[in-house]
């Protein structure tokens, strides 16, 4: 029987092994036999905790999520305009958290496998709406109104292309240069000299 309070515990334990699983053999030969070697228990107590492998890996993109989130906040906390708002999205989404190697291979591989799997279609679908519906909210206090969804929509595109171009190298960028032309974007979005 396991311990009172362990739950939580054993969760994160679970979701840390699940991230290092899809970092070392990628998403589709990621296995429960594989996470709880990495994790040092038996596959039955991922069983007890998740409703198989497809929970488990739900589980772990939530989690990706709230860590993304609290980047965006920690960032946010200080942002007292609207423009400074829209810059703690952009250093939020390309914080040091954000670019660690298991959780650049997390997020590519989640999105990767969104078009096949309900449940992490769904949760992209809410991280880009969050995204875009906070930066909207923040350009419209900036910009006409019909300047500004166009503004919400490019930006969402730029962090999330300029994201996915660093994570996989094809830029040959990293996150302190993908920050500075997101925020290159944002000068531009609002008619900033540059």
């Amino acid at each position: 029987m396991p311990k009172v309070g362990m739950q939580p515990i054993r969760r994160k334990q679970l979701i840390e092994a699940t991230a290092a699983a899809i970092h070392r053999y990628g998403y589709a030969n990621t296995t429960v036999a594989r996470i709880s070697k990495i994790a040092g228990v038996s596959p039955g107590i991922i069983h007890h905790y998740f409703d198989g492998k497809a929970d488990l890996l739900a589980e772990t993109m939530r989690q990706l999520m709230r860590q993304l989130s609290e980047d965006i906040y920690e960032a946010w906390r200080q942002a007292s305009t609207p423009r400074a708002r829209i810059a703690a999205i952009i250093d939020g989404n390309f914080s040091d958290t954000q670019f660690a190697p298991e959780v650049v291979t997390c997020w590519l591989a989640f999105w990767a496998e969104t078009p096949h799997d309900e449940s992490l279609s769904r949760l992209s679908r809410v991280r880009g709406a969050r995204l875009r519906s906070n930066l909207l909210y923040n350009f419209r206090q900036l910009l006409p109104a019909d300047e500004a969804g166009d503004a919400a929509l490019t930006m969402a595109s730029m962090i999330d292309g300029l994201w996915i171009n660093c994570a996989l190298g094809t830029l040959a960028a990293d996150a302190t240069t993908a920050r500075r032309q997101a925020h290159r974007t944002l000068q531009w979005l609002l008619h900033e000299n540059l």
